[in-house]
């Protein structure tokens, strides 16, 4: 089907937009304006979503005015209070109708005419998830660029998803990838980390984008964030590789603590029975009940996050996995056999 879409056998996909802003009133007009000078020659259908994450700049009923002009095409989305990037997003992403969804920031910082080739650059490279990379990044050295870069290199690290730029809004996703994934508190940062849990991170890649400097309103991110970056990507790492096994990762550190407890209280015993040591008043003594108490919590901790994931994945009828696509040559004559049967 990818190969057909690529070589212009079937129509081309359906494409939703989503777009959260934050007191971004004055650029409410150009983005619009540029979002469909940018799609003009997109040959397939498309939307635009407008998400109004709580403004009170006005953003909110400027984009409800500027989306009047252009017809019906254009979504507008008012959350009733500044929830984060992260909830307009989402709230975006489950309004959207698109086969593809395309995300980019509202600070035209992003160019939309790079959309298209996205697209289509998705499709020869049968992907789940196009990144955008910023290669050529206009912001500031000390407080944006080297920050992120960092932040980039960690995270590639930690969780074995190697990408250039994840803080790059602008990203093209299959739709029904991305709404097996729900997102939470900040996890827009880590969007690539969460889709390679439920699809191969083989199918997740990145094309180098266009970037321009903020023209108008002001920025909403600074060097503050890099220390809530090391607190979501502990999270996104162990939701990663433990939402279904947390025990294991309770478990690991737990059984640590226990050897190390364990070791040192019977080197301790040792001395006490077999020379008459003196043990009562050793700190060394108090370091090992402490490893022990420590491996008991843990221990603990992991059978009952065992019990937590189970229950939620019965109840939810969520699976672990995810099916990308499975034959059944076998339906029809199974159907007609059981018809058979019956009469």
């Amino acid at each position: 089907m990818t190969a057909a879409l690529a070589t212009g056998q079937l129509p081309p996909p359906s494409l939703s937009v989503v777009i959260p802003l934050f007191q971004e009133v004055d650029n409410v007009e150009p983005l619009l304006r540029r979002v469909h000078e940018g799609l003009a020659g997109y040959p397939g259908r498309w939307e635009l979503l407008c998400v109004d994450d709580g403004s009170a700049d006005g953003t909110g009923r400027r984009l409800v005015e500027v989306a009047e002009t252009y017809g019906p095409h254009v979504r507008v989305i008012r959350l009733r209070r500044n929830f984060g990037q992260t909830a307009a997003m989402q709230a975006g992403i489950d309004a959207a109708r698109g086969e593809l969804i395309a995300t980019l920031d509202g600070d035209l910082q992003n160019d939309p005419a790079d959309i298209p080739r996205m697209i289509q650059e998705l499709g020869e490279r049968d992907l789940d998830l196009l990144q955008g990379w910023r290669r050529r990044r206009q912001d500031d050295l000390l407080l944006r660029k080297l920050p992120s870069r960092i932040a980039n290199r960690l995270i590639a690290r930690v969780t074995g998803v190697h990408l250039h730029d994840y803080g790059c809004s602008l990203k093209v996703y299959r739709s029904e990838v991305l709404k097996s994934v729900r997102l939470f508190g900040e996890m827009h940062r880590f969007i690539p980390v969460w889709v390679a849990g439920v699809t191969s991170a083989s199918r997740i890649g990145e094309t180098e984008v266009s970037h321009r400097a903020r023209e108008l309103g002001r920025s909403k991110y600074g060097i503050s964030r890099t220390f809530r970056v090391l607190l979501d990507l502990l999270a996104a790492f162990f939701f990663l590789r433990y939402r279904a096994r947390p025990g294991h990762f309770f478990g690991s550190i737990g059984l640590g603590f226990g050897v190390l407890g364990g070791g040192i209280m019977t080197y301790l015993g040792a001395l006490k029975l077999f020379y008459g040591a003196d043990i009562g008043h050793r700190p060394l003594l108090f370091i090992g009940i402490l490893f022990c108490v420590a491996a008991i919590q843990f221990l603990t901790t992991g059978v009952l996050a065992e019990l937590l994931s189970r229950t939620f994945f019965e109840s939810s009828d969520r699976p672990h996995h995810a099916i990308a696509w499975q034959s059944d040559p076998a339906s029809a004559a199974w159907k007609s056999g059981r018809e058979s049967h019956a009469s």
